[in-house]
């Protein structure tokens, strides 16, 4: 039986030359069940940022190399879409990329007596994370994030 990430591997993979070509940046692959349904979620991006062309032109290209390949055994839904002005931090570079940017992070344990932090996001070096909350600056070990995102002030 294939895994959740081996799919997840697998259409990253029928991905990236498209990607690449094309000027797009693959954020994210999920592969979620959601009630009786699974769903296969791709967020990509660009420069200047995505519009529905684009998604449309990555949902079929990737719809025919699924055909092709055929290596999910379930029935599925298909979204393409963008990550969204909120836009998950998931790479190394996504981090380094963040840098200057307001961004809301959780940790898998508290630091300084918080799990959540808010703020900006000042230096990241790949080992840890400073964020600016207010007038105090927290130094966050990149270990111990459980999950980023950018975030927009109000």
């Amino acid at each position: 039986m294939i895994t959740q990430e081996q799919i997840k591997s697998t259409v990253e993979e029928m991905l990236n030359d498209f990607v690449e070509q094309n000027g797009f940046e693959l954020v994210d692959v999920e592969y979620v069940k959601e009630g009786s349904n699974w769903f296969l979620r791709v967020y990509v991006d660009k420069e200047g940022g995505i519009d529905i062309d684009d998604c449309g032109r990555v949902s079929e290209y990737l719809s025919n190399r699924l055909d092709e390949k055929d290596p999910i055994p379930d029935a599925y839904f298909l979204e393409v879409s963008s990550p969204g002005a909120e836009r998950p931090l998931k790479k190394l570079q996504d981090y380094h990329n963040a840098v200057d940017n307001h961004v809301f992070v959780t940790t898998y344990e508290p630091i300084e007596g918080l799990k959540e932090f808010e703020g900006l996001l000042l230096s990241f070096d790949g080992e840890v994370l400073v964020i600016q909350t207010g007038k105090k600056s927290s130094s966050i070990p990149f270990t111990k994030v459980a999950s980023a995102r950018l975030a927009i002030v109000f």
